[in-house]
């Protein structure tokens, strides 16, 4: 079996195909990679709250001691962005988190980081992908990790407290503690948990239990997946604030004080408005192919520079390597904000909001139509179908063949095509349609000025989808 990576590292059905044979192939393959480039190289791994994580990433801390590679494993399930984070600490040359992020529970998977804090990049992905072996004749159980620890070859590290104390460092929590605001927090039962519920003893917390099937709701933090959340917050009537992230903490989501959910959208253009005006700060905002045209609208304003990439955070941290990035972000929730590492972080994401709500005394409505000012209103809408291949391939090549020049009342006036097909009715709404990189489903996403306007188009699009 060939493993490949997604947009965002490889995922598969734990015992199906994400087994301890498959996993410690892939770490062979990256222990290659990285023999091949560093003398004496060093990783750094960990694990979230999925199922079998720890024996997952005890098997790459094995495979990576075979090789005489020194390991740094973290203790207990960690969030993506500590082991994104990590390299930068210990100087490692690499970061690899078992997590399959906000996939469904049967999931799992395997995700790599560069020594920068953030993604591994296009080029070296497709470099370990080619160096993971067929077969290996390694076994896992034959390594003693408790010697492999005794003998200095494996230092466990307590990445928790370290993330803690560094958000200490980068916000006065104290303001948001002693503030007149109430805040919650959804962990989806992933691996943000600990870390909230160190910093904010006294907020509302939910779903912050190890809960490895995440009661058989995705940790996705879209509305369908957080309705719980948003009731809460609707029925108490004085929560300020509720902030969601994913399994792997990396994703955002916010609702307002009436249980209203805050996408990912708006919450992009919250981070560069505060930034901007608030803050004082400068500097590019680089976005995904399906976020709203908003943002534009938004940058054109404040005369920021605006450059639209393809799907997958690895493109935008690219980019925040080379370049001084404000904000990039996607419409999948994650984002990242100049001043931290060039990686997506719901937690860091999520107190920067609540930090301009507290600094600007305004509430996040408040803050949204400040935005709106500028930008007008708006409101988008995803729906992942669930289709039989050979429909989605036939959908795949008609918008290929350009055969979709209407969606029911919609006459497409334009098309782009940097990473799926955008289908653009006027400047400000839209419909779009891509083929999923890490799941058998096709996205369909639409934008347009109200929430019933974008399902209407989505409606309006599967429609013609499955009549062509």
């Amino acid at each position: 079996m060939k493993i490949k990576f997604g947009t965002d590292g490889w995922r598969a059905v734990i015992a199906k195909e994400f087994t301890v044979e498959n996993v410690a192939r892939v770490a062979q393959g990256t222990a290659n990679w990285l023999l091949e480039r560093k003398e004496k190289p060093s990783v750094v791994i960990g694990h979230d709250c999925r199922f079998a994580g720890e024996l997952f990433a005890d098997t790459v801390a094995k495979v990576m001691v075979a090789n005489k590679i020194k390991v740094y494993l973290a203790e207990g399930f960690v969030s993506t962005p500590m082991i994104s984070m990590a390299p930068l600490t210990y100087k490692a040359d690499m970061g690899i988190v078992i997590t399959a992020s906000h996939n469904p529970p049967e999931y799992n998977g395997y995700k790599l980081k560069g020594h920068y804090g953030g993604p591994l990049l296009d080029e070296p992905i497709k470099e370990v992908e080619d160096l993971i072996p067929d077969t290996i004749s390694l076994n896992p159980d034959s390594i003693n990790l408790q010697q492999a620890i005794d003998n200095g070859m494996v230092e466990m590290i307590d990445l928790e407290t370290a993330y803690c104390n560094y958000l200490e460092e980068k916000f006065d929590l104290d303001a948001i503690r002693n503030s007149d605001l109430q805040f919650a927090f959804d962990a989806m039962y992933g691996s943000g948990q600990n870390v909230m519920r160190r910093l904010f003893p006294d907020i509302t917390l939910l779903h912050c239990e190890r809960q490895p099937l995440f009661d058989g709701i995705p940790p996705e933090p879209l509305h369908k997946n957080l309705q719980e959340f948003s009731q809460m917050i609707e029925l108490a009537e004085n929560i300020d604030c509720g902030l969601a992230v994913d399994g792997d903490a990396d994703r955002i989501a916010l609702y307002d004080h009436q249980g209203n959910y805050v996408d990912s959208h708006h919450t992009m253009l919250l981070l560069v408005h505060y930034l901007y005006k608030y803050k004082n700060l400068r500097g590019k905002v680089a976005t995904g192919f399906s976020t709203t045209v908003k943002l534009g609208k938004l940058c054109e304003a404040y005369e920021l520079p605006l450059e639209v990439v393809k799907i997958g955070f690895k493109h935008i941290c690219g980019m925040m390597l080379e370049e001084d990035i404000l904000m990039g972000g996607e419409e999948s929730g994650g984002i990242a904000v100049t001043g931290h590492i060039p990686e997506r972080d719901g937690i860091f994401n999520g107190l920067l909001v609540w930090e301009a709500m507290v600094k600007t005394g305004k509430s996040l409505q408040q803050l949204i139509q400040e935005i709106y000012d500028i930008t007008g209103a708006f409101a988008f809408e995803r729906s992942d179908l669930k289709l039989p291949q050979e429909d989605k391939e036939r959908i795949v090549k008609n918008c290929e063949n350009d055969t979709y020049k209407e969606f029911g009342p919609y006459k497409v006036q334009r098309l782009e095509t940097l990473d799926g097909y955008k289908y653009y009715f006027n400047d400000h709404e839209w419909l779009m349609i891509r083929p999923s990189g890490t799941e058998p489903v096709l996205r369909t996403y639409a934008e347009s000025s109200t929430r019933e306007k974008a399902l209407e188009i989505l409606q309006h699009g599967y429609d013609t989808i499955m009549k062509k």
